[in-house]
């Protein structure tokens, strides 16, 4: 009887020593995510633009994706498909103005349920209180680039420095400094660069001085047989402002620029130490702007090399941060078993058809950088060529972490396609647009991608069908719709694309449901 009761005295005490073992198996988390960083501006991507070695080392020591994408190309509607792992017309964050509903699920909320502590800093766009986290120290909306305002656990403070620089300096001392470190950890490192004004830290502000960006080969595309490509405004030499965007604010106010009263708030926020800096480097290039008088094309190349200088700049902080927290990692012995992610947002175009912005499923804002390492389990310079989504890493993190997948996420883990366990997986992937009447003005529209072919329906103030050949056409400058040659192709893909929307549960009377919903 004796020997009976001390085995269930210690039967609990083996349950809880086999539970606390298997918790300390599960893998950190560190998901660090960009803000419009398109994957041309990752040297791992072999575009020759920039250097991102800290960026490029995820990828050595891991996987690079080759096709990353999003299901959305629009900032907090992608943040919200990363949180809940479900398409924009399930969780309700459809543009960047509808409510998000934060009550919702979302994997922070279940990677909690599983031991895991959790923190949220940076950028995440998404109006209300997060929820999810333990920890959160979030940038206010859009957030500024110098001397800028966090909201840390539902109190606003301001920061004086450089947002990017702070950033890492928040999430390095929530780790070593804030965190449970019996806890398997999952940190959300979310950066506001390189979005729009692309404000460089001062350190930075003529890397690029000395060099000259060539145009992509369609920098002067006349959008012909894409009747919703031309109705854009997002052009670099029609849209892109001179003294909002390009930092052309002179003292004269002779260069104009719609946005010019914002522009002269951000210079403002600025210190006076940061103000020398900043206009030793601009004043000079104004005062040769206003000199050369440019017109057309010779504008339109101008304005690109400007943007480009600028955009780059502000990756280099993005990258040296990233260094940051490996070394932070190496040296703490956490390399090991702690899972990092690299991504964007979106994807961005650096002057394809003209453009700047994102928000087109055409491929430069579809496509997403993503970038992994997890030594435990991922063999260094490993490629995966497979069809992912900003939708997977929800069940992706819920599976390395050995949590449920609830059965209303829509995406699919791709832990087993990484190590090589399965070879299975989807051959197409949907998108779907609705902020319009808006900014930039891109008409609403959904469609989907296979490894070769593309069909888009432009829809509500239109109804035009585009489709792309990939393989023969990868800037997408050719619609075939109509083309006799892919009628078989064109017939395939509308099947195709028919049951992708059955599969995720979209239809046209969804599209106008939300298109009466922005109405109002």
């Amino acid at each position: 009887m004796k020997i009976k009761s001390y085995f269930v005295w210690l039967l609990p005490l083996v349950i809880l020593l086999v539970s606390c073992t298997k918790q300390a198996q599960r893998p950190n988390i560190i998901f660090i995510m960009s803000d419009d960083h398109a994957y041309q501006a990752i040297s791992a991507y072999g575009q020759g633009l920039n250097s991102t070695p800290h960026i490029d080392r995820i990828a050595e020591e891991g996987v690079l994706f080759n096709h990353g994408y999003v299901t959305n190309s629009i900032c907090a509607p992608s943040r919200a498909v990363m949180l809940t792992g479900k398409h924009s017309f399930v969780n309700g964050k459809i543009d960047n103005h509808s409510k998000f509903d934060w009550n919702q699920d979302n994997f922070a909320k279940q990677l909690q349920t599983v031991g895991y502590q959790t923190a949220l800093i940076g950028k995440i766009h998404i109006p209300g209180q997060p929820q999810g986290f333990d920890y959160y120290n979030v940038l206010p909306g859009q957030g500024q680039y110098y001397n800028p305002d966090f909201i840390e656990n539902g109190i606003k403070k301001q920061y004086q420095g450089y947002c990017t620089n702070i950033s890492t300096e928040l999430a390095l001392d929530w780790l070593s400094d804030k965190r449970d470190a019996d806890k398997p950890f999952l940190l959300l490192y979310h950066q506001k660069a390189p979005h729009r004004t692309w404000m460089p830290e001062k350190k930075y502000l003529g890397l690029f001085e000395d060099s000259t960006f060539a145009p992509p080969a369609n920098f002067f595309d006349n959008y012909e047989g894409r009747i919703a490509a031309a109705g854009h405004e997002m052009g670099i030499l029609e849209h892109m402002d001179l003294v909002y965007d390009l930092k052309m604010l002179d003292e004269e106010g002779e260069i104009k620029g719609r946005y010019r009263k914002a522009a002269q708030r951000m210079y403002e926020r600025m210190d006076s130490a940061q103000r020398k800096a900043w206009d030793a480097h601009y004043q000079p290039i104004i005062e040769e702007f206003k000199g050369l008088k440019l017109e057309g094309k010779e504008l339109a190349l101008w304005k690109f090399n400007r943007y480009m200088k600028d955009y780059l700049s502000t990756i280099q902080s993005v990258d040296d941060g990233v260094g940051q927290l490996l070394d932070y990692l190496d040296k703490n012995d956490l390399a090991d078993n702690t899972i990092v992610v690299y991504t964007s947002d979106q994807g961005f175009y650096l002057g394809e058809h003209g453009w700047f912005d994102k928000r087109f499923m055409y491929e430069e804002s579809f496509r997403t950088p993503v970038l992994m390492r997890y030594p435990n389990e991922i063999k260094p310079g490993t490629n995966c060529d497979k069809l992912i989504q900003n939708l997977d890493f929800a069940p992706t993190f819920l599976d390395y972490a050995g949590g449920n997948i609830p059965a209303d996420i829509q995406g699919e883990s791709f832990r087993q396609i990484v190590n090589g366990e399965s070879d299975k997986w989807r051959d197409a992937i949907y998108y779907t647009y609705y902020e319009y009447p808006g900014e930039h003005r891109v008409q609403r529209h959904y469609g989907i991608r296979t490894d070769r072919y593309k069909i888009i329906h432009f829809y509500h103030d239109s109804d035009t069908w585009e489709l792309y050949d990939l393989e023969n056409d990868p800037g997408e400058m050719r619609n075939v719709y109509d083309s006799p040659e892919y009628e078989k192709v064109r017939r395939e893909m509308h099947l195709k694309l028919e049951e992708v929307r059955k599969k995720y549960g979209d239809s046209d009377e969804r599209n106008q449901h939300y298109m009466e919903r922005i109405k109002r």
